[in-house]
């Protein structure tokens, strides 16, 4: 008999960190006006640079450069809204941003996998995108799934078909970044409608969402920002990543290679509110470092300010943030590296106000999928929830009437307090790979066991006969186009 998933289990914090002062942020923000309006962002030409010139920017149609007034830019970011909701298949899934709150997820684009029956490397499936999913909808660290690797058996039409191995096993928020182009996200945005119902109830319970990577240093890329304007169009949530290196696509410098990256996270969302003001845009900003010995991209060893200080930056602009964790560079799990790189992570993410995440899961610098690594990265997720837990101080808690009772070189065990809240303690605060009763087992192995239980035990109802009808006749129509 099918099991029940865990409930959706996001970071609660009532504490912060700041990583900046006000004025760094007032700083930072005025650099990127600077960037915005005199050194300018290369966007594809056509209804782009149109939109743009309609609102009164600067714009080079022979280089695609667009430069834009502070005023046009305070105009548009005023209209993002701070949070937002995010639909599932089935409506109790979905999620709203909110202060406080921290919603995870998996990472997605791995390009190669280690088989779990083989241990063999080889390319990713569509069948891959599928079993994770049914993974992630059953784990409670994970509030939507964005596909981990891609449907490669399906070349040009992986995109369409990693969204159709979404739909038939989980029922949770699908987050998709291989969606580009028009063509696709038209084909896409009609799979949508179809799975929601109708383009109303699409509206009102986004169950996709999707990220777009700009290009570093300030250029948008074209596949991306034209299928992010139909997107717009359709109220469907978008979230632009900047990825720079300092030091190759940014300045050698934390500060600069941010100014960088948030002009071309705000040029994108500016766009978005021109387009379809209103639009629910996140600021997604994850910075990384060239190592100057080798010249090979660098995600480990990371401060604070690199992964979790942007989440001030997004907020400073009044928009969500959408940070990144996880993705260790170790290429095994169950290393001491794979626990250290990312250990941290999790709690960060929380203590910095975060609103929703990614990054569970995958190895090798977020490109290689070990299938039970999703496990022991879902046990350190929810050490960081536990720790961040708000500590209860009532009366009750503080049990002075059990202290009295039990007295001087008593025993507490016979309390009915204790066994009542030894069963709160049990729910919050065991851990699930390293409670062996005493006997050691290998991390590892006890993953691969969970990994196995949950993929023979976890069956979350596929969408309809008729509605997976209609998405394979959608395919197949995008098949005979992008062909």
């Amino acid at each position: 008999m099918p099991v029940e998933r865990l409930p959706i289990e996001p970071l609660v914090s009532k504490h912060l960190v700041q990583f900046f002062s006000a004025e760094d942020l007032d700083r930072l923000q005025e650099a990127t006006f600077h960037v915005l309006e005199h050194t300018g962002v290369q966007f594809p030409g056509g209804k782009a640079l149109k939109v743009f010139e309609e609102h009164g920017a600067k714009v080079a149609h022979d280089t695609g450069i667009v430069k834009l007034p502070p005023e046009l830019v305070r105009n548009a970011m005023a209209t993002v809204p701070r949070y937002y909701r995010l639909g599932a298949r089935d409506p109790k899934l979905g999620f709203t941003l909110q202060e406080g709150h921290t919603y995870m997820g998996v990472d997605g684009c791995g390009v190669e996998v280690v088989d779990f029956e083989t241990g063999q490397l080889r390319p990713s499936t569509k069948a891959d995108v599928g079993a994770m999913a049914k993974i992630v909808d059953y784990l409670g660290s994970t509030a939507f799934y964005w596909p981990m690797v891609g449907s490669q058996d399906y070349g040009r039409l992986s995109p369409l078909h990693d969204l159709d191995a979404c739909w038939n096993n989980t029922q949770k928020h699908i987050k998709t970044e291989t969606l580009l182009g028009e063509v696709a996200t038209r084909y896409a945005i009609e799979m949508a409608t179809v799975v929601a119902g109708s383009k109303e109830s699409l509206r009102e319970n986004p169950l996709l969402s999707v990220l777009i990577c700009t290009i570093a240093p300030l250029v948008q890329d074209k596949e991306g920002i034209e299928g992010a304007m139909l997107l717009a169009e359709e109220g469907i949530p978008l979230t632009f990543m900047a990825m720079p290196t300092m030091g190759t696509t940014a300045p050698a410098t934390q500060a600069g290679a941010f100014v960088v990256a948030d002009a071309e996270i705000i040029s994108a969302t500016v766009l978005m509110q021109l387009i379809q003001p209103g639009t629910p845009v996140s600021h997604s900003l994850l910075q990384g470092w060239i190592d100057p010995r080798n010249g090979k991209y660098l995600a480990y060893p990371m401060d604070g300010r690199v992964r979790f200080g942007p989440t001030q930056i997004a907020h400073h602009w009044g928009m969500p943030s959408y940070g990144g964790a996880f993705g260790t560079e170790s290429k095994d799990p169950g290393t001491w590296q794979a626990a250290a790189d990312v250990a941290l992570d999790p709690l960060l993410l929380g203590l910095a106000g975060c609103e929703w995440a990614t990054g569970i899961g995958l190895n090798r610098t977020f490109t290689l999928l070990h299938p039970e690594a999703i496990i022991l990265d879902d046990e350190l997720y929810h050490r960081a929830r536990y720790a961040l837990a708000e500590e209860q101080v009532t009366l009750d808690t503080i049990a002075l009437d059990v202290i009295d009772a039990v007295g001087p070189g008593g025993h507490y065990l016979s309390q009915r307090h204790t066994r009542q809240h030894l069963r709160n303690t049990v729910k919050l605060g065991l851990t699930h790979v390293l409670d062996q009763d005493g006997k050691y087992r290998h991390p590892r192995e006890v993953a691969r066991e969970k990994f196995d239980w949950i993929l023979n035990n976890h069956q979350p109802p596929p969408v309809e006969a008729q509605q997976q009808a209609e998405l394979k006749k959608i395919i197949a129509c995008a098949e005979q186009e992008i062909s």
